[in-house]
């Protein structure tokens, strides 16, 4: 093991510890059941009355059956910190809205795992619809990479999505499937399934069916401490070759002028090295603040440019109170906020981004890759770059839509104290262009998560070596 990894897990064992100690107060409560229904008439208020288009993606009706649904569905005297986040989450992902959501029960995980949880021992992703193989972590090694999953304890794997879909808010399918290959299916099957010891699963290889014995896994020693997330935080720049750079910008986050420090520095390098070819990598991308993203399109743009064709707010009571308690209310955005009506939807204007000196830009060929697991503000930024036709698309469709509801703000329910994060915003791509899609790419190669090949980066050198 080296020293990389060795901090990495150190790292992951502090921070399960110090989130237990934080939250352990608050995970042995339970809420009664007046208290839940309380706290479920606040959410469905507070969604219609902060969310900027709470119908975009569902129906009136769908979304006040499926309420009732879960309403009625409430029938112990109380509830546990864990059942109240399941319950609250089955309302806001009927809003089918990836930035409308309960947060994933992360301190309830933590302290399960901390006292000696355990989970499924697969991790998979899905391939043309259907549930690989992508990991195994069980002590049975008969089970290959690129298997298919069939079932689990008798039960279809479609079926096990379908009870797992309604923990995730996401616009489509797509989209949900990818946040579950993201946070994996070890994790959501323990959030809706429970705690199982012991697993009988049907795998696919090869076009033969077989039955397998699975013990569940320690979630801390054989699953958090070995794996490598999918998303990629990290700040990267390379050189493949002498006339083509790499880089990878990180996490459209964090400290601001720290970043600019790191890409200022990449460009004179990349400047320096007389590259011809650009790849920037926003795969594996978690999103995050525009004026990341703006920074580095500053790069590459030829004229001023903005990061939206248009940017809408909603403006409500609960939304002001939130701006007053955390909010700089002298910054002319958040001013905006409190000058408008309850309830109000408005355009706001971020003016034009100016591009860097032109001894300072890069001037050569640009290349963005992406992939389904570029979330947000990454596929924001990769449908300003192709819009502006600064630069070239490289991979396969995002999951995430480039006209975003977006522009999360949080609030908690009153009894409970659960977070709720809900898009007070609208951000439309620079095209105006809203057809129901991703961001597709100009060249499309298809990214699998089943193996180590990376197929988009060399698919792309194929192609620039010609």
């Amino acid at each position: 093991m080296n020293n990389f990894y060795l901090k990495l897990r150190c790292y992951r064992i502090v921070l399960f510890w110090c989130v237990l100690l934080i939250s352990q107060s608050s995970l042995s409560q339970q809420f009664s059941k007046a208290d839940i229904l309380s706290d479920l008439t606040y959410l469905k208020k507070s969604l219609e009355e902060a969310h900027i288009n709470l119908y975009a993606y569902t129906t009136k009706d769908r979304f006040e059956n499926n309420y009732e649904k879960v309403k009625q569905s409430i029938n112990q005297d109380s509830l546990s910190s864990l059942q109240a986040k399941k319950l609250f989450q089955q309302v806001v992902s009927q809003v089918n809205n990836g930035h409308t959501r309960i947060p994933f029960p992360i301190p309830e995980y933590i302290a399960y795992a901390q006292n000696g949880g355990t989970l499924f021992p697969l991790e998979v992703a899905i391939e043309n619809g259907k549930v690989m193989v992508r990991k195994n972590w069980s002590e049975n090694t008969e089970i290959e990479n690129n298997s298919e999953l069939l079932s689990i304890n008798g039960q279809p794997i479609n079926a096990i999505l379908e009870n797992i879909y309604p923990q995730i808010s996401a616009e489509r399918k797509y989209f949900k499937n990818a946040q579950l290959e993201n946070m994996s299916l070890p994790r959501f099957y323990w959030l809706v399934q429970g705690e199982e010891s012991s697993f009988e699963v049907e795998i696919l290889t090869n076009g033969k069916r077989q039955k397998h014995q699975l013990k569940a896994i320690s979630a801390i020693e054989d699953f958090e401490m070995k794996r490598d997330d999918i998303i990629k935080h990290k700040w990267k720049l390379e050189f493949i070759e002498k006339s083509t750079a790499y880089l990878r910008p990180g996490d459209f986050g964090g400290e601001l002028e720290q970043y600019k420090l790191f890409i200022d520095s990449a460009f004179v390098e990349i400047k320096d090295n007389e590259t011809k070819n650009l790849i920037i990598d926003l795969r594996n991308h978690s999103g995050g603040d525009d004026s990341f993203g703006n920074y580095l399109v500053s790069y590459i743009s030829d004229k001023p440019f903005k990061w939206a064709s248009r940017f809408q707010l909603k403006t409500s009571k609960q939304l002001k109170e939130n701006t007053r308690l955390r909010k700089d209310t002298t910054q002319a955005y958040w001013k905006s906020i409190l000058n408008h009506n309850d309830g109000e939807i408005y355009d706001y204007e971020f003016g034009l981004y100016e591009p860097q000196p032109k001894h300072k830009r890069f001037q050569g060929k640009v290349y963005v890759l992406v992939n389904r697991q570029s979330y947000s503000q990454s596929t924001v930024t990769a449908a300003q770059i192709q819009d502006y036709g600064w630069g070239k698309i490289v991979g396969e469709e995002t999951a995430e839509f480039p006209n975003l509801y977006a522009s999360i703000y949080n609030y908690l329910l009153p009894k409970t104290g659960i977070t709720v994060e809900v898009s007070k915003g609208k951000i439309e791509r620079i095209s105006g262009v809203d057809n129901g899609k991703g961001v597709i790419p100009d060249i499309m190669i298809n990214d699998r998560l089943l193996d180590d090949q990376d197929e988009i980066l060399e698919g792309l050198m194929e192609i620039l070596e010609q």
